[in-house]
């Protein structure tokens, strides 16, 4: 992937912030997945040569006070209110990234990009 986010003077790839978002975020009930897990689109976008490649799912920024910004991208379960959902999800990552990093985290932005419906 890229390079080290550095913040609070500790060097961190963007794979373990990655990690740590979509444990806590996948804990949160209502949550499918973290970032598009769907086996047929995944097997679409890598024959397709039209298709745009897709947005990782957590990306992670250093504010100007050293602080972690973060974008996670989520499939939901449909019958979750999404405000409710989002704000459950902020709060776990947050909570994770405090817990695990110990830096604090300026803000969550939570993008869902897709639903899962129940099988009838």
């Amino acid at each position: 992937m890229s390079h080290e986010i550095i913040v609070s003077g500790i060097g961190i790839a963007p794979e373990v912030i990655g990690v740590i978002v979509s444990r806590a975020a996948e804990e949160v009930e209502g949550v499918a997945s973290v970032g598009e897990k769907n086996l047929a689109s995944n097997l679409v976008s890598m024959f397709s040569t039209r298709s745009a490649p897709a947005a990782p799912a957590v990306e992670a920024t250093v504010t100007a006070d050293d602080r972690l910004a973060v974008t996670v991208r989520l499939v939901v379960f449909f019958g979750y209110p999404f405000k409710k959902l989002a704000e459950s999800v902020r709060s776990a990552v947050a909570h994770a990234i405090d817990a695990q990093v110990g830096v604090g985290v300026a803000r969550v932005d939570v993008c869902i990009d897709g639903l899962v419906f129940p099988k009838e």
